[in-house]
């Protein structure tokens, strides 16, 4: 069998496309330009044809989609049966899935019905230009590596993509492209499970790789005070709190709020990073943001490497100033 092309899953939660379906499109266009070969786009779901122009425009080649009423709400079965199908019909070279909590279900199982290796929660993707492989990249050892992985043997090549991670696209209204609904017959079996309640709760902590800005806060935050202060200047910037490894392991944030190789990859347009270090498996998940300032009482810091702005100094005194300045510009 000859298996060509690069897709992507484009996950979407009632009519709306997630982040990380319109990065993965992105990283799979660079893929597929060392591959010369094309991109395509693969959506689910229930009257979601008019979501397949958007793909397009975000660098699609192609959109195939599966309108179906059982695929309306997620459930693993049904949808395993679908990109099963399109694997099996299409035949793709790489398939990349985000690493959100559908994909994290997904991905594995889809993996398995068609015989293929999977690796999961990829924080990078390249194609070895010399064996045209896909060199997959992702933490191990609890973020103290990072460890390469190929899928020599097996097709489609696969992996969940770390939602953050890889660059979106600037759009282009203007892009054509083929879309083709796809004629599948989903057939109900043992695996289906029915939905009988779906209760929403508003979660407290919203979802940081969203935020354009970021006031982290390390180790040398020191507690609870320290991060009071950080969420002071938070609030005047508009922005939300993020953390280190370190600061979650010791219970001062939730694990929601972790910048770095076993938290969250952020771009925000400014990043604030207090009482940082600067350890390499932090770094990994903050050094694409677009403006970094760096607060730290130790001047050879590794934080200040990678900072726009650094600044050598106690936080306590440096951030009641700074947030005392934020608030009277406002006023004015």
């Amino acid at each position: 069998m000859t298996y060509k092309g690069v897709f992507t899953f484009a996950e979407q939660t009632d009519g709306v496309l997630t982040n990380v379906s319109y990065e993965l499109i992105g990283k799979a266009r660079d893929l597929a330009r060392d591959l010369n070969e094309n991109v395509t786009a693969v959506l689910l779901g229930e009257k979601i044809s008019h979501l397949a122009p958007d793909l397009l425009a975000a660098g699609a080649d192609r959109v195939l989609y599966l309108d179906d009423p059982e695929l309306k709400l997620y459930r693993t079965e049904p949808y395993t049966q679908a990109m099963a199908y399109v694997i099996e019909e299409y035949q793709p070279e790489i398939l990349l899935i985000g690493a959100t909590a559908l994909g994290r279900d997904l991905g594995p199982r889809v993996a398995a019905r068609v015989h293929t290796g999977l690796t999961a929660d990829c924080t990078a993707l390249e194609i070895d230009p010399d064996n045209k492989e896909l060199r997959m990249t992702r933490p191990a050892f609890g973020g103290n590596l990072m460890a390469t992985i190929l899928c020599s043997d097996h097709r489609p090549q696969m992996a969940t993509v770390r939602p953050g991670v890889m660059v979106r696209k600037v759009a282009d209204p203007e892009r054509a492209g083929e879309i083709i609904e796809l004629k599948l017959q989903l057939e109900k079996n043992n695996c289906y499970v029915t939905v009988e309640e779906i209760a929403k709760k508003i979660g407290q902590h919203v979802d940081i790789t969203e935020a354009d800005v970021l006031v982290a806060g390390g180790r040398g935050v020191g507690g609870e005070e320290g991060f009071a202060l950080l969420q002071e200047l938070a609030d005047a910037l508009g922005g939300e709190v993020a953390a280190s490894r370190a600061v979650v392991d010791a219970g001062w944030q939730v694990k929601e709020r972790q910048v770095g190789q076993t938290g969250k990859t952020v771009r925000p347009a400014l990043y604030f990073a207090v009482g940082i270090s600067g350890a390499i498996q932090h770094l990994a998940g903050m050094e694409e943001a677009d403006y970094i300032v760096a607060i730290n009482k130790n001047p050879d810091a590794a934080i200040f490497t990678v900072a726009d702005v650094g600044i050598v100094g106690d936080l306590f005194e440096i951030l009641p100033k700074l947030i005392k300045t934020l608030k009277a510009e406002k006023h004015d």
